[in-house]
């Protein structure tokens, strides 16, 4: 067994155990502690749910109204024009708000296309390029109480832009002659 797996096995028991003899030794109540951090953790669960609910219908039904589909027939000809597989679009328009929904896409398109090949190294940079900005707006904001989320909405969509550009910019100069 080489060391970095052994490091790998046993650092986390370690760093759990090292922190319970420090507290210990700090006088701090573990169990209590760890018991109230739960406690806040649970109210915390219950009070996200809402505004995950409100974010998976919203997503169900931008699906079944075909508006994605109006959407990508909308914009195949430009795309078409440049090089760009449409196949994507679905992908760039629901990665900022669901990331397993864009998950799943990317499985579909790596299962259909393969992972070799333009859309589906396409499809794994730009999931990785990109974030869940509506998501993390809609449930962290709300969970903490912050109503204006406007500068934040921005940048965070300018960023989800810029790093699906970046994805498609780079993989076609390193894979484009697929």
């Amino acid at each position: 067994m080489s060391w970095v797996t052994l490091i790998s096995i046993w650092f986390l028991p370690l760093l759990i155990a090292f922190i319970l003899l420090f507290a210990t030794y700090r006088k701090v109540p573990t169990y209590e502690t760890f018991v109230e951090g739960a406690k806040e953790g649970f109210g915390m669960a219950i009070a996200i749910i809402p505004y995950l609910v409100g974010m998976l219908v919203a997503i169900s039904v931008f699906r079944a109204s075909g508006a994605m589909d109006f959407i990508v027939a909308s914009v195949e000809p430009i795309l078409g024009a440049v090089g760009i597989p449409t196949e994507i679009v679905p992908l760039a328009l629901i990665r900022p708000i669901s990331g397993t929904g864009a998950l799943g896409m990317t499985s579909d398109l790596i299962a259909t296309y393969g992972p070799d090949s333009f859309i589906g190294r396409l499809a794994s940079t730009m999931q990785g390029s990109t974030d869940t900005t509506l998501y993390i707006l809609t449930v962290y904001f709300g969970a903490v109480g912050i109503k204006k989320i406007g500068d934040a909405l921005k940048v965070g969509l300018i960023a989800d832009i810029i790093g699906i550009t970046a994805a498609i910019v780079i993989v076609t100069i390193v894979f484009g002659d697929m």
